[in-house]
């Protein structure tokens, strides 16, 4: 396969269930137990230029504005934290390099959103070998560039010690539960996914049962604690703390935490994929519009020195 600039090359790769024939292959050799996280993929990589370039399941977005709301803050995650200069300094040509992982947001778990990246990463392929790294070489790819790799639980687990039938679910590494399940890996790519019993893999409708209210969902993601949270973040990445950055911040949370409640528009996806009119939804351009208002009133009442 030849290195491409679009991200969407190459597409993630099948994660079978383990009572398929197609996870026939994972037990083999030495295994890696990988924590599966409840999100979306994205995929990334980088041009000459050194601008990163996004895609989700479906393929590549033209800009960030294209990205679903709840994949943003994955997206702004990865531009602010990627290392290109160590990207460049490992590699021959990193455009060859693409990178898979996973947007973390409200799905079926309620993850602590304050201690989960926005992004993890799952998997780096490189076009000269035409392969996935293994997962010890992808997870170091990830840390020397800057970003966190998904958990793993278990590594250099011999395959004949490894019984899928018997293996019991942990606990998540971000949150209280067990994870939503596990990623089974050998060192030569093959993979297959065990999942908890009550876990089916589909949005979950809890954050969007009750009708919301703007003024409260602006209430609980554009309150202080949160502003001054998202304020201190902008300003330590050497931007200017604005209205509208901090407001753009208040409505990627609540997409992210809550995308049950939240609809991009009229003829626009909800934050979970769910159509518009399904369910009861706030309207992302409404909530921004209100979380002005509480920002300018937020940095308004700070002291001038701080």
């Amino acid at each position: 396969m030849a290195p491409s600039r679009d991200p969407a090359v190459p597409s993630f790769p099948p994660l079978p269930p383990f009572d398929s024939a197609a996870a026939d292959d994972v037990l083999d050799g030495h295994l890696w137990v990988i924590e599966l996280i409840d999100g979306t993929g994205v995929r990334f990589r980088m041009d000459e230029s050194g601008l990163l370039r996004f895609a989700g399941p479906d393929g590549a977005f033209a800009d960030d504005d294209a990205a679903p709301l709840r994949l943003r803050p994955a997206i702004r995650h990865v531009r602010s934290r990627f290392d290109r200069e160590a990207l460049r300094d490992a590699v021959d040509d990193p455009t060859d390099v693409a990178f898979l992982g996973v947007a973390t947001h409200r799905r079926r778990i309620d993850y602590d959103w304050d201690r989960i990246p926005p992004f993890l990463g799952t998997d780096v392929w490189t076009g000269t070998s035409d392969r996935f790294r293994p997962p010890d070489a992808a997870a170091a790819i990830f840390e020397g560039t800057g970003l966190d790799a998904v958990d793993a639980i278990d590594r250099e687990v011999p395959a004949r010690d490894f019984d899928p039938d018997a293996y019991g679910i942990p606990e998540s590494a971000w949150g209280d539960g067990p994870a939503a399940g596990v990623v089974v890996r050998n060192k030569r790519g093959d993979r297959g996914r065990l999942v908890r019993g009550d876990f089916d893999g589909g949005s979950s409708g809890s954050a969007g049962d009750e009708a919301p209210d703007v003024e409260t969902l602006a209430a609980e993601y554009a309150a202080d604690e949160r502003l001054e949270r998202y304020r201190r973040t902008v300003e330590r990445r050497g931007e200017p703390a604005t209205v509208d950055a901090l407001a753009d911040r208040v409505v990627e949370a609540a997409a992210r935490e809550a995308p049950a409640r939240i609809r991009a528009g009229a003829g626009h996806p909800r934050g979970d994929g769910t159509p518009t009119g399904s369910h009861p939804a706030v309207d992302a351009g409404r909530l921004r519009a209100v979380a002005v208002e509480r920002v300018r009133a937020f940095l308004d009442e700070r002291p001038e020195s701080d």
